[in-house]
């Protein structure tokens, strides 16, 4: 199977029986209330940063194992639903390449989804998630999203006693895997059994008395005989059925549905009189025996990928006798079938409504092996001349996933297969089916497209590299001046990594060799890396590691160290995508690098534009600040400004649009045209249509907003013209605080005939006037207004000014403004505040 190579070392508690027992039963209930074909449930992990998947029904665990493990932080849908507690509605394929490219290209698939969170007592502690069949519009889903909020918040009520017990609730353990309910009733026989609990299944007595139409005397040992007659997994999930409602905890809800080792489907209710007692139900039907008639080859699977049915031609068509894998995950039963071409078809009609055609080659019997290594022959081997190319056709439905099954001379015959296709059909075809750890790169290479500085080129690779391959420790080092500085580490014991930082290229060290000679260095244990680098310092006495050269065209970046807890024994095709993906982060390192040296520039043309101090007046006390983002090109183009204006004082903000060198250039351009305007004491409405007419000229392609404030601090009266900009905040005396809305003109930029309104107030003593920018109230996915009705309720907690200029009081309100935005590591844009106070009296400026 392709998966993401599970971490298992560790301790973990066993699961909350009652715990998992409401995350299934609510997985199970979300796919009746919102029409879907799937649905998960996901929780926080001990592990910090972590969701893990606890719950999965209506679909194979192992077939969707690269998804059990999801960083909070990656950009997937149920991580923003969790870390932002929003829901999320994805509608269709479109929608979600639109919103969440990465998590497209992971299932490129034509459906649609929707996240709701899930709330404990206290904070988020999961998500629900659906996959449903598409819809063209977002407004046809939202039925199902608010039944499946109304669940969420019923899953959440149900939680919080148990959160009482243990406030740290998580799941460190690999999802329960549950089939929905039947759609379809079923033909059924009866059969009932009694168990006593004191006997134990080992000794038990009673009888079952018909099950699947066999007479009593073949089914000696009650439910003894019933348990040994199940699947494997199924007899494990009824015995600890059995013995919990033996032990006297509630009787289940609903049927439990189980599957003989042969197939055959039962439907088993109990309840508790005073000892167990049972009613199975067959639930098979005459379909199955038409279907043995069939020349071609026809098998079904469960919702849970376990082969429920196969005619003989099926048994033979693929090399295996049907007592083999009946009953069996698909995966198990037919081994060969296990590669990712072939899961990637199952997991298109497990969630999409449209036939999958394809062909696939049958290894010979001598390379068809069990899992004990024996070769194992077919039924009936193809004769010579047959060839060994199958045309498989896989159907989806409701209950069971059909697949039939030809002979085929070879790929030619691929032609006269139908095929049905679609855009996200294509991009699956191109190789974007993250499943398949050869296209992990492909991913990695999406989710590095929005990183532009080292840091975040570490974070993408740490939550997309770690859970991939189920490592545990990254170390990331970049090359400067020939010497290897380390740029991100995580997992490592504390200190461990300090006598490495900065070493030279000629020190022995298979970090630093990798560099040198290219070549990508495996070790599947820590014995091994002890006896290729004798004396080297460890950090554990068990594991593997990796060690990969970062290479952009042709040019030494740095190298990148992959651990694990466990000996780990890396398999070609690990090496070969974990050497690819190395030449994916080198070339992500090295526009970083790129952009970091255009953003220090940026940097410093923006320090060098604002100014160093802001104009004195005795009755005016003013303070600002500057933040660059965090995101993308960090510096852009906002100001602020406060200059002598005859007797008075003029209070300039403004916002350039875009980022990097050019926003600011044009920025400082804007900035002293609009000072020698308020030198010149030009009246409002002009310093602002002259400022216009000059940026117009100027032609850069860029427009910016503005606000000038025109303040006599004599009489406290302030006229206000705003070019497309926020609206000023103004805190009173006493503590009232409202926002201007006051009338105002297009932006700069557009109109060179724009007309700029004044409008006038007064303000008296102690007053407090705020300018800002959009960057301090605007958040992706919020309304702008929320930001600021926000910054007015913080204004007004500012307090009254100190009745003597107190030097540093206006600058500590700058900087509790601010507090937020600067802790904030995920600022898209930057941020300008300006904040002036009116003195009554005479004194000076703090």
């Amino acid at each position: 199977m392709a998966g993401s190579g599970e971490d298992r070392s560790g301790p973990r508690a066993r699961p909350n029986a009652r715990l998992t027992a409401l995350l299934t039963d609510a997985t199970i209930e979300a796919i009746g209330a919102s029409g879907a074909r799937a649905a998960g449930l996901y929780m926080r992990s001990s592990t910090p940063g972590v969701l893990r998947m606890a719950a999965l029904a209506g679909l194979p665990g192992a077939l969707f194992r690269p998804w059990w493990r999801v960083h909070v932080d990656r950009r997937f849908p149920v991580a923003d639903a969790y870390r932002l507690g929003v829901q999320v509605v994805l509608p269709n394929a479109t929608e979600t390449m639109r919103r969440y490219p990465q998590f497209a290209a992971a299932l490129p698939f034509p459906i649609g989804s929707i996240y709701v969170p899930v709330a404990g007592a206290a904070e988020t502690f999961g998500v629900l998630t659906v996959l449903r069949p598409a819809t063209p519009e977002a407004a046809e889903v939202l039925p199902a999203r608010d039944r499946l909020a109304q669940l969420a918040e019923e899953l959440g009520a149900a939680v919080r006693p148990l959160e009482a017990d243990d406030p740290a609730l998580v799941w460190d353990e690999d999802p329960v895997c549950v089939a929905p309910p039947a759609t379809r009733p079923a033909a059924v026989r009866v059969g009932r059994f009694r168990w006593d609990p004191a006997a134990d299944l080992a000794t038990g007595d009673d009888t079952l008395r018909v099950l699947l139409g066999l007479a009593p005397d073949e089914l000696p040992g009650g439910a003894r005989a019933l348990v040994r007659t199940l699947a494997r997994d199924d007899a494990h999930r009824f015995l600890e059925l059995l013995r919990e409602t033996a032990d006297g905890g509630p009787s289940p809800d609903g049927p439990l549905y189980v599957r003989t080792a042969d197939g055959a489907a039962l439907r088993v209710e109990l309840w508790t009189p005073s000892r167990v007692e049972g009613i199975v139900l067959d639930a098979g039907s005459v379909a199955d025996a038409a279907a043995d008639q069939l020349p071609q080859g026809m098998f079904s699977l469960d919702r849970l990928g376990r082969i429920v049915h196969a005619n003989p031609s099926a048994a033979r068509l693929l090399g295996e006798p049907r007592a083999r894998f009946l009953g069996r995950p698909l995966w198990e039963g037919v081994p060969w079938l296990g590669q990712p071409a072939f899961e990637d078809h199952l997991r298109a009609a497990l969630l999409a409504p449209d036939p999958v055609h394809f062909h696939v080659r049958r290894p010979p019997p001598a390379e068809r092996e069990d899992a004990t290594g024996a070769a194992r022959g077919p039924d009936e081997p193809f004769r010579p001349g047959d060839g060994d190319w199958l045309a498989v056709s896989v159907h989806p439905g409701a209950d069971v996933v059909t697949c039939t099954v030809t002979r085929s001379t070879g790929r030619a015959d691929a032609a006269a297969v139908p095929a049905v296709r679609s855009p996200v059909t294509e991009v699956a075809e191109a190789g974007a089916a993250a499943a398949s750890p050869a296209y992990r790169p492909i991913v990695l290479a999406l989710a590095l497209s929005e990183a532009v500085t080292a840091r975040q080129v570490s974070a993408v690779v740490m939550q997309e590299l770690l859970p991939a391959f189920g490592g545990r420790r990254l170390a990331l080092y970049l090359l400067q001046e020939r010497h290897l500085y380390l740029a991100w580490e995580s997992g490592f014991p504390p200190g461990f990594l300090a006598p490495f930082q900065g070493v030279g290229l000629d020190a022995r060290l298979p970090g630093v060799e990798t560099l040198t000679t290219g070549q990508p260095l495996f070790f599947d244990s820590m014995e091994q890396l002890a006896t290729a680098y004798p004396g080297i310092p460890l950090d554990a006495a068990e594991g593997a590691r990796a060690f990969l050269p970062l290479i952009a065209s042709g040019r030494p970046v740095g190298s990148c160290i992959l651990g694990f807890d466990r000996a780990h024994s890396f398999s070609t095709e690990e090496r070969t995508v974990l050497t690819a993906l190395a030449g994916v982060i080198a070339h992500a390192m090295e526009k970083a690098q790129r952009y970091e040296t255009e953003a220090a520039l940026a940097r410093g043309l923006q320090r060098a534009l604002l100014p160093r101090r802001l104009s004195v007046h005795p009755r005016v006390e003013a303070a600002g600040r500057y933040l660059p983002g965090t995101q993308g090109m960090d510096v852009g183009g906002d100001w602020y400004d406060v200059v002598e204006a005859g007797d008075g004082v003029a209070l300039v903000i403004g916002d350039v649009q875009g980022h990097g060198v050019q926003a600011a250039a044009t920025m400082g351009q804007l900035r002293s045209a609009v000072r020698a305007f308020a030198l010149d004491d030009r009246p409002p409405d002009e310093v602002l249509g002259g400022t216009n007419r000059l940026l117009i000229d100027l032609d850069p392609g860029q427009f910016a907003s503005c606000c000038y404030v025109r303040l006599d601090p004599a009489t406290g009266v302030a006229r206000f013209v705003r070019a497309g900009h926020p609206p000023p905040l103004l805190r009173h005396p006493d503590g009232r605080t409202q926002v201007l809305d006051l009338p105002g003109g297009v932006v700069l930029g557009v109109d060179a005939h724009a007309d700029y309104p004044v409008s006038e107030l007064s303000m008296a003593p102690g007053a407090l006037l705020a300018l800002y920018t959009d960057g301090l109230v605007e958040r992706p996915g919020g309304d702008i207004d929320d930001g600021i009705t926000a910054l007015r309720l913080a204004l007004a907690k500012a307090g009254a000014p100190p009745p003597r200029p107190a030097g540093r009081w206006l600058a500590g309100v700058a900087d509790r403004l601010t507090a937020a935005a600067r802790h904030a590591v995920d600022r898209p844009d930057d941020i300008a505040l300006l904040l002036a106070c009116r003195r009554g009296g005479t004194g000076g400026t703090g």
